[in-house]
Parts: C-alpha cells; structure tokens; sequence
C-alpha cells in the first residue's frame, strides 16, 4: 500500500479520508453554508481553483500525488463514491432545513467527493496536450471541459440560486416575497394578479389553476401573460411558477401563489452539458470510425 505506482486502493483510501474529513467538519462547523459564497466571492473561489488545479498540473513531475490524480486508477473509486452518494441522495428525502443525508448538498463528505472529482476532472483536461492533438483528443477535451464546467459551475451557482413564493392578490400589485426562511425580498419587478383560472372535473376536483397576471421590471418591460402549473413564464432572468391559491376559497380565489427561481449561473451549467452530449457522441462516431478501419486493415 502506498508504493510507486498507486492504484485502485489508494484511491478508495484518499475518497474514505475525505469523508472522514468531511464528518469532523459536519460534526465541528456544521453544514456547509453556500450563503458565504454568493456572488462575487463564487467567481473569486473559481478563479482560484482554477488557478489551483494549474499549479498542480505545473508541479506534477515532482508531486507524485498530483500526477497519480490524472489517472483513471484515481478517476474510478472518485467517481464511484460520487455516484453512491448520488444514490443515496436520490433516495433519500431532501428538504432545506434538512441534516446529513436530508440535505445532501449542504452536507460536507458530498461536497468535498465532488470537490475531488472536479480537481481530477481539472487535471485530466490540463493533461491533453496542446501538440500532437488529433480527433481523439479533441473530443475527449470537449467531453472532460463540459464536465468540468458543469460541476464547479453547478456546485458554485448554487449560492446565488433564488427560491422564492409570492403571495398575489386581485387588483394589488406585489414586488415583496419570501425566501424558506421566511425572510421578505424586495424583487425588481412587480406582480399584479389580474385573475384567477380554475377548471375543475365533473366531481369537482381542480383540472387546472393558473393566474393572469401583469408583469412590470424596472428596466420598463411590461408583460401581461398567464402562469399555468408547470409553463412558468420567465422575465428578466427571473422564472414565475404557478404554485399555489386560496384552496377554501377554490375556483373564486382572489388570491395566487407564485413561485419565481432565479439561478443565474444555469446558462454555464447548460454549457457543460451540451459540450458533454457532443463529445459523447463525436466518441460514438469516431469510434464506429476507427472499428470500421481496423476491420479493413485485417
């Protein structure tokens, strides 16, 4: 263990030390709190990181441990521990004020696997060779950047991702609403509910539920739209779902709740996925490529 050259083993060893570390911070500090990393303090941490990972490509063929992360003896038990804890966060119920496994991405050993599974991603990137590049090479790059990009865009996007619930009423225009910890939010844009809609079945159960609403941003935009159960309408960077309505009260409610999610950091993450889907299918192509060529060679 832990001689020249490391494998499979120490690369489990080095995901369990990051769990451990992980439980003594949970257990010392708390939960991670993304709040800290609101813009600009998330493009800072990016910049560094990314800065971080380059020194330690630089210093690889001194720090044996830098190199081994570029291996995939390195990359498999990373990301086996990542798609565990996907697992168990999938099963597991998530709630914002949840603890440990209820709130995963708060939770330190899942934030420092996904940390860790970046660094490695980073490094095999850093690794491609800007000569001797061919078709190969190109899209392995596309593929392990879009990756890259998506992680650390996702995982620090997080912080400024807004989740909102507006309460509107007919006739008032509202611009407050209030975060999960119940604290008010003044938004640059005002709501005004117009009317609400409910359709209803022959028993009398809801069909459907939307508002009519006017919308008016402070860059002068104004808009006058419906907000139906899952077509959220979106202004301004900002998304309006239809959420709620005065459910005693029923299809004559005078009252709707909106829901309005702002995550601008979703563009770059989209990125990543879409150079992701390109790589993997310019290596499904090219590799039906080089099957059909080694064919004629025999």
């Amino acid at each position: 263990m832990w001689t020249k050259p490391w494998k499979f083993a120490e690369g489990f060893l080095i995901g369990i030390g990051l769990m451990v570390a992980g439980l003594i911070l949970e257990l010392t500090v708390g939960p991670v709190v993304w709040d800290a990393f609101r813009w600009p303090s998330n493009a800072v941490v990016l910049a560094g990181f990314v800065l971080m990972i380059l020194a330690m490509h630089l210093l690889r063929s001194r720090v044996y441990a830098f190199r081994y992360l570029s291996t995939y003896q390195a990359a498999i038990p990373a990301m086996t521990y990542a798609v565990v804890l996907t697992i168990v966060m999938g099963l597991t119920r998530q709630t914002a004020d949840g603890r440990w496994l209820n709130n995963m991405l708060v939770f330190w050993p899942f934030v420092f696997i996904y940390v860790y599974m970046a660094v490695i991603v980073g490094l095999v990137v850093m690794k491609q060779p800007l000569r001797r590049w061919n078709a190969s090479r190109v899209v392995a790059m596309l593929f392990h950047l879009g990756l890259f990009i998506a992680m650390t865009t996702a995982t620090l996007g997080n912080a400024d991702m807004q989740r909102l619930k507006m309460v509107t009423e007919t006739g008032q225009k509202e611009w407050r609403a209030y975060d999960p910890q119940g604290r008010i939010v003044e938004l640059p844009l005002t709501i005004e509910l117009k009317q609400f809609i409910m359709e209803t079945y022959d028993d009398g159960s809801p069909k459907r539920f939307a508002s009519e609403i006017q919308i008016q941003a402070k860059s002068g935009q104004s808009l006058l739209t419906t907000v139906d159960v899952n077509k959220p309408v979106e202004v301004e960077g900002w998304k309006i779902y239809q959420y709620g309505y005065d459910t005693q009260m029923g299809a004559m409610s005078d009252t709707s709740i909106l829901e309005l999610v702002s995550d601008p950091w979703l563009p770059y993450v989209y990125v990543g996925i879409y150079m992701m889907l390109l790589g993997a299918v310019c290596m499904f192509v090219l590799g039906g490529k080089i099957n059909r060529k080694s064919q004629t060679v025999k």
